[in-house]
């Protein structure tokens, strides 16, 4: 048995550790970017029409955001530490490269976050609203920033560019100024920064529109005051929520059609395992569904239920007639080119000796999972703006109830997409720019194997304990996190009437079917 040895492995631990406090985080940090967006949007509208309904939308989602701010940043700083010592390998090697970007995020875009964040929470009523509205703004500009840097640093991982090897010293180093302009104006993180950014839009407006539509189905009981609020206070807020979902929903598709196909260029082996493509193929069908993975020979091929023809080559090169590369003949290729670049063999050996194919049930179900929920998060926002049309209300507490279920779609999605990108670039942390090595580019030289990457002095049993205490502590924030965001939730825009003094009440909360 093999299982139980390469659970202990001290890299899939470290790997382990790395993901979940990773997934763990990205579950704040899209609902935070976006949130902060539209929070400011609604102060927006709040400042030029005057209308109530605004200032108290501002108010009762701003505090959602706080708290999500909060404990966004307190499972972020952990992740930072993991670099220095569970990945030290990949620090020594990479460190001058990777260090720059979120060394300008932490000095740049978070000082400007916390220190606006500061004035916006204490300032209501204490600077001028012109001020105030400001402050907001800077907040939503420096959060987008704060994660543009953080995507260029991921990316350069994704797509090395604008450094060379230097044999010498045994790392990889940025190319003087000019490197640093290509590391910001890399191809790939155009499309990751567009395709996070809409995903946090898209995640905040399901959040925005599922809460806001669970308090119009449960105003909208209790009476005519309840019914009053629903339909002046809740609804436009709904509605709200659902544009942004759609707007963000379009965005995220549209972006990540291009970013597969540029994916399909740079890492051709995580689309060919993602999209089920065993061999070169021309009019390439799409595997809907499937199990097992693609061999590296003919012994096989994995199975599959259903099939969509020429799909495959359509989202690789919008030509349902297209040649796809398969994995079996993407290995060939790349074992013959990493054989020709000294900077693999020198430290690697014989590139025949290694698979180069990332998990492949993690990675070809967690595209599915990814594309999925997206495209039922999109009907939710068209189907809460059909329902709302014109003077309508909705009453029923089951959609009311299928309205908060909704918000968790976005969120298990965007962790998806995140597995999908990170366990799709597998066994590489520093997957090869295959188009500069075929250039006799300097950065072709410039790639690293994940098992190369860890730490050789942290031990298993230290870095099996630290997992184990992060897992229990990010567990108990998870925790204290869903607490915050209900009890605020709970207490809504505190209408003054007496229908909004009762919604406190907990048996009315019980009475509700909360």
């Amino acid at each position: 048995m093999t299982v139980l040895p390469a659970a202990l492995d001290a890299v899939s631990l470290a790997r382990w550790q790395f993901g979940i406090t990773t997934v763990y985080h990205f579950i704040q940090v899209p609902l935070t970017i976006g949130l902060s967006l539209l929070v400011a949007i609604m102060q927006t509208k709040w400042h030029r029409s005057g209308d109530d309904v605004w200032l108290k939308a501002t108010r009762f989602f701003g505090k959602l955001f706080l708290i999500n701010f909060a404990l966004g940043v307190a499972t972020g700083i952990v992740q930072e530490f993991q670099f220095g010592m569970n990945w030290s390998e990949y620090s020594r090697f990479v460190g001058d490269i990777f260090g720059a970007p979120l060394a300008v995020e932490a000095l740049l875009a978070f000082f400007i976050e916390s220190t606006f964040l500061g004035i916006w929470i204490f300032g209501w009523g204490r600077v001028s609203k012109g001020m105030h509205l400001a402050s907001i703004w800077l907040v939503a500009i420096a959060t987008n920033v704060s994660a543009l840097w953080i995507l260029a640093a991921n990316s350069w991982m994704q797509e090395p560019v604008g450094a060379f090897f230097n044999p010498e010293t045994g790392r990889a180093e940025l190319n003087g100024s000019y490197g640093f302009v290509e590391l910001i104006l890399n191809p790939i993180l155009v499309y990751t920064f567009t395709h996070v950014f809409f995903t946090a839009v898209f995640t905040a407006g399901t959040f925005v529109a599922g809460l806001a539509l669970w308090w119009v189905t449960r105003a909208a009981n209790a009476g005519k005051e309840g019914e009053a609020e629903a339909r002046n206070y809740w609804k436009p807020i709904a509605r709200f929520g659902a544009v942004a979902l759609l707007i963000g929903g379009t965005g995220v598709a549209v972006t990540g059609h291009f970013q597969g196909q540029h994916l399909a260029e740079i890492q051709p082996m995580k689309m060919a395992v993602a999209e089920g493509i065993c061999m070169d193929t021309k009019g390439a069908a799409f595997t809907v569904a499937g199990f097992g993975e693609c061999p590296l020979d003919d012994s096989g091929d994995m199975t599959r239920f259903i099939t969509i023809p020429g799909l495959a080559s359509f989202l690789s090169h919008d030509d349902f007639n297209a040649e796809v590369e398969g994995v079996r003949d993407i290995q060939k290729r790349m074992v013959e080119a990493l054989n020709q670049n000294e900077s693999f063999t020198s430290r690697y050996g014989d590139a025949s000796q290694y698979d180069f194919r990332p998990p492949s049930m993690p990675t070809f179900w967690s595209f599915r999972v990814m594309t999925t929920l997206g495209l039922a998060s999109i009907l939710t926002g068209l189907g809460i703006l059909i329902g709302l049309r014109k003077d309508r209300l909705i009453k029923s507490k089951l959609v009311g109830k299928l309205a908060l279920w909704s918000i968790t779609a976005p969120f298990i999605g965007a962790s998806a997409g995140w597995i999908f990108t990170e366990m799709g670039r597998q066994p590489w942390i520093v997957y090869p720019n295959r188009a500069a090595a075929l250039q006799g580019d300097p950065v072709g030289g410039v790639l690293q194997l994940t098992e190369y990457a860890a730490s050789g002095a942290v031990p298993v049993a230290q870095v099996a304990t630290s997992m184990i205490i992060f897992t229990i502590l990010y567990g108990a924030l998870g925790v204290v996190w869903y607490l915050l965001m209900r009890r605020y939730a709970l207490e809504g825009l505190n209408v003054p009437s007496h229908y909004a003094e009762d919604s406190n009440n907990a048996d009315t909360l019980l009475k509700f079917g909360y």
